[in-house]
């Protein structure tokens, strides 16, 4: 944002290169970009008021545990009870944990590859063009909260062979890349695509997703689900709902 009005609500915004978002780029190179937007992100609070605006993630985890099997349930048990507590002890552990020892800061928390555009004006830093983040979905708490989108976009990205460990080996790669701890990495992307699951579970045109959702989900968990589509065959989101 270049400059704002507030008595008209209207902002002056800088233009990005839409065409080359880090969607298509090589895989390390968005890694790199990725890790570096993470650290450039991960802002403190202050004492400023408008920090309390934001919702934290220990309060949204804590309303998980309660939302999460009331939904399973009316959703008719969409999948596996180990799932849902998977998810569940991910949300009494590291929801308390990161409220009261993990470090608080900004968290984008849709910061997909298609939310990273570079600039029109091809600057660069590092030998290379130099990316922003678009569509901010802020939330404070521990900033490995914003891994997950990276694992549920480009699935097809991953190896033929073995895309399961290589999943894992994304998650761990991504936040390594931005500083950050690869295992409770690993486990708020659980718990936040289990409610991506059921939120899918919802829309009878959305079977792809809920599949995606599942394969992402239970491969975190260390036990991939039977009976799903292969990694390959997995809609990218927003390319899954049937006519």
């Amino acid at each position: 944002m270049l400059d704002a009005d507030a008595a008209s609500c209207a902002m002056l915004l800088e233009r990005l290169d839409a065409v080359s978002w880090l969607q298509g780029a090589p895989m390390d190179e968005a890694r790199d970009v990725w890790g570096s937007l993470v650290k450039e992100l991960s802002i403190e609070p202050d004492e400023r008021p408008e920090w309390k605006e934001f919702e934290h993630i220990a309060a949204r985890a804590e309303r998980w545990s309660d939302e999460l099997p009331a939904d399973w349930e009316h959703l008719g048990q969409p999948f596996p009870r180990w799932l849902l507590e998977a998810a569940l002890e991910v949300c009494q552990t590291r929801g308390a944990v990161g409220r009261r020892a993990g470090r608080d800061v900004l968290v984008h928390c849709d910061l997909h590859f298609m939310n990273i555009l570079p600039h029109l004006n091809g600057a660069r830093a590092a030998g290379r063009r130099a990316y922003v983040a678009i569509d901010p979905q802020p939330k404070i708490g521990e900033a490995e909260f914003a891994v997950a989108p990276i694992l549920w976009n480009r699935i097809r990205d991953l190896s033929t062979t073995a895309p399961e460990v290589a999943l894992l080996e994304r998650c761990a790669d991504f936040s390594r890349a931005a500083g950050l701890d690869g295992e409770a990495a690993r486990e708020w992307s659980l718990v936040r695509e289990v409610e991506n699951a059921l939120w899918y579970a919802r829309k009878p045109r959305h079977e792809g997703d809920l599949a995606r959702s599942l394969w992402v989900a239970s491969t975190l968990a260390g036990r991939p689900l039977d009976g799903l589509p292969a990694a390959h065959d997995l809609p990218e989101p927003g390319l899954a709902a049937s006519s």
